[in-house]
């Protein structure tokens, strides 16, 4: 057990055989605290005048209320508990009560930091950013409606409708024939899987094999490729053995890139071995619709 033994000049002895345990002291000294004694009489009543260690014999008891002295600024403290409870600021109270931050701080600290108060031009833009947000949500479900309508009247396509549609793809997205660059080929890009699956139809349409098709994914080098690749196998519904390595484009970090995260996946590229006629077909086809335009834009002048 601890043991405290008096030296000369420090008051802690106490008992006059000159040594006492820690712990025995204690007892005398919590049991005479919880009668109500203050800390003069137990310090007396025990001849312990060494202040530290009379805190740690006392350590953890309450002292009786009797010896608490009564507080000309209680009454402050509790309306400054009761101000901060209120949302004030130390500024505020500081305003209302007239004592200081420091006083302020150490009597409300163990309470809840009010949420920020906002300036008048805070409230402000807050609130119109609250109009605009109700006012965007108002517009996309008026978007979705007008889609989902559009949507709803396209209905079965004919293969006429189908064969157009994909004529037109191809000529917006696909790589064409120039008088000073022979390329009498079917080679097609797109980055939108739906429009991978409508060209797809239209091969199938016009009776080109998915044997014959070949793959190949075009992305950034900074993109996870591999995560990439299965996506468009999945969604073309081939198999690796029809995909080509994949074309890795160069990162620049100084250009602001928005076509980024899990769900970018890049290009695919569509190429048909022994295409050259079908080519000349799309392109044959694709003059014939434009020519049909132009036929009706006559008659719409004559008219």
């Amino acid at each position: 057990m601890t043991e405290i033994r008096r030296r000369p000049g420090d008051g802690t002895g106490g008992l006059r055989t000159g040594a006492a345990t820690f712990e025995a002291l204690r007892e005398q000294a919590v049991a005479l605290r919880r009668e109500g004694l203050s800390r003069r009489q137990i310090r007396d009543r025990l001849h312990v005048h060494n202040n530290d260690i009379l805190n740690r014999l006392l350590d953890g008891e309450p002292a009786p209320e009797w010896t608490k002295r009564p507080n000309a600024k209680d009454g402050l403290r509790a309306r400054a508990r009761e101000l901060r409870l209120q949302g004030m600021t130390y500024d505020q109270i500081q305003v209302e009560l007239g004592c200081s931050k420091s006083s302020i701080s150490l009597w409300v600290r163990d309470l809840p930091k009010p949420a920020a108060q906002r300036t008048p031009a805070e409230q402000a833009r807050l609130a119109s950013r609250k109009r605009w947000d109700h006012e965007n949500n108002v517009r996309n479900e008026q978007r979705a409606r007008v889609k989902q309508s559009s949507r709803t009247e396209i209905g079965q396509l004919t293969d006429r409708e189908l064969f157009l549609a994909g004529v037109a793809l191809y000529w917006a997205e696909g790589a064409k024939d120039k008088s000073y660059d022979r390329r009498e080929k079917v080679h097609f890009v797109n980055s939108d899987p739906g429009v991978i699956q409508v060209f797809l139809a239209w091969l199938d349409l016009i009776g080109v094999p998915r044997e014959r098709i070949r793959y190949r994914v075009m992305i950034h080098e900074s993109a996870d490729v591999g995560a990439a690749e299965e996506y468009w196998i999945a969604a073309v519904g081939g198999d690796r053995g029809q995909f080509a390595k994949a074309t890795l484009k160069k990162h620049n970090p100084k250009t602001t890139r928005r076509n980024t995260g899990e769900n970018y996946r890049g290009c695919l590229v569509l190429y048909v071995s022994q295409s050259a006629d079908i080519y000349r077909r799309v392109e044959g086809a694709w003059c014939g619709i434009v020519d049909a335009v132009d036929l009706i834009r006559q008659t719409h002048m004559s008219d």
